[in-house]
């Protein structure tokens, strides 16, 4: 178990493979999506990524909290909220900027049409205020605003996840129920406008919260009713994989993930126990300790989740190109393909690390010059002033015969 003021390793490193994968899948001649979760489960990455955003964020409210105070704690989230509705705000534009890029390269793809750039160019200042106000949410910018309103209610709930668990799991229940008609409340030029409906996806976000304030105990993990639970949910795992694989016909409708669907919600409740079975054991540990660099991916989170959007958008548009210019069989042409993953997970490695290393040499700078601040006021501070029972002696007292 990891104590409550520390990063998870093992919550790093999922965070880094699903960022990966985010990027991979959104690549539609990509190699590696063949074998990511969506193939062989009824839900995907985005369940495992809203699951960890959760546990991450009681983790680093907690931890806040124990070392200063719940209010700087509540200062954090409502500046992270900021920080991801300004990345949601840059996301948007490039993804416009994509789009504009596609248009006047002449590449067929719907992509176009999902950066919102064809719209851009009929209402220009319609669109931008659409987008501000959260009515309309350019391809994969659109995660985001959901994260940013999830941080403002992280000082609300996480505190209440501590206290009533019970209470807070059916809260998010009852929400999670009335997520469809509560949908029609939120900012939208149409129905799809928000892709994940945050009412519903809270329930994710808050299962990983209790999964980090109410762990589950060693000695439920050492007992036999794991092993039974274990056994049923490899059972129930394979049973779900061959439904994917050789009886699904076609994409399940959209809206069944927009809204978080129960057999998506079961299907990774299957998943997240194997996985918690195999932290448990300590091989993830072990894992990620081999593959550094994936764990650096998952503590640099947002940046990385932005330009795996980017690198996705720019190597798609790339091997449509490459289709429509006769310079492959696309998609069907795997060789491409391995090149893009392998292109856009490297891109991903060097960005994390280059970001985390920008980020401690900002921290070290830093902790430089406020020493540097702390000597300089020690060489500069007046000497102290003599007492003689607790009062200060006058700057003429001396010896009377000197007088």
């Amino acid at each position: 178990m990891t104590s409550p003021t520390t990063r998870s390793l093992e919550v790093d490193f999922f965070r880094g493979i699903v960022l990966l994968i985010i990027a991979v899948d959104h690549i539609t001649g990509s190699v590696l999506s063949h074998f990511t979760l969506h193939q062989y489960a009824f839900c995907d990455s985005a369940e495992v990524f809203v699951f960890l955003g959760g546990y991450a964020s009681a983790a680093a409210y907690t931890a806040l909290a124990t070392r200063r105070s719940e209010t700087a704690a509540r200062r954090r989230f409502f500046k992270r909220s900021w920080e991801i509705y300004r990345a949601y705000l840059f996301t948007a534009f490039l993804m416009l900027i994509g789009g504009a890029l596609l248009m006047l390269l002449k590449i067929d793809t719907p992509m176009v049409q999902y950066t919102e750039w064809p719209n851009f160019l009929v209402r220009p200042f319609g669109l931008i205020g659409d987008i501000a106000l959260l009515r309309q949410q350019p391809y994969l910018s659109a995660v985001l605003p959901m994260y940013s309103v999830f941080a403002l209610a992280v000082p609300v709930i996480v505190p209440l996840a501590q206290k009533k668990p019970v209470i807070a799991m059916f809260a998010s229940l009852l929400v999670w129920l009335a997520a469809m008609p509560l949908l029609r409340v939120l900012p939208g030029t149409y129905g799809e406008a928000w892709s994940f409906n945050p009412f519903a996806w809270q329930l994710m976000f808050m299962t990983g919260i209790l999964a980090r304030v109410q762990p589950i105990s060693d000695e439920f993990h050492a007992g036999r009713f794991a092993r039974w639970l274990t056994a049923g949910a490899i059972a129930l795992a394979l049973t779900f994989a061959f439904f994917k694989l050789f009886l699904e016909t076609q994409a399940p409708p959209g809206y069944m993930k927009q809204n978080l669907a129960t057999l998506r919600i079961v299907s990774f409740a299957v998943i997240a126990w194997i996985i918690a079975r195999a932290v448990y054991a300590g091989w993830v540990g072990k894992l990620a300790r081999k593959l550094p660099g994936i764990v650096t991916i998952g503590q640099q989170g947002l940046v990385c989740f932005i330009a795996g959007a980017c690198v996705s958008l720019v190597l798609d548009s790339a091997l449509r190109a490459m289709g429509v210019l006769g310079l492959g069989r696309y998609p069907s042409h795997w060789i491409l393909g391995l090149i893009a993953d392998g292109i856009a997970i490297a891109s991903l490695l060097f960005l994390a690390r280059f970001w985390a290393e920008r980020k401690a040499s900002k921290a070290a700078r830093a902790q430089m010059q406020a020493q540097v601040r702390a000597n300089g006021m020690e060489r500069t501070a007046p000497p102290p002033v003599p007492l003689i029972k607790g009062r200060p002696v006058p700057v003429h007292a001396g010896n009377r015969r000197d007088r």
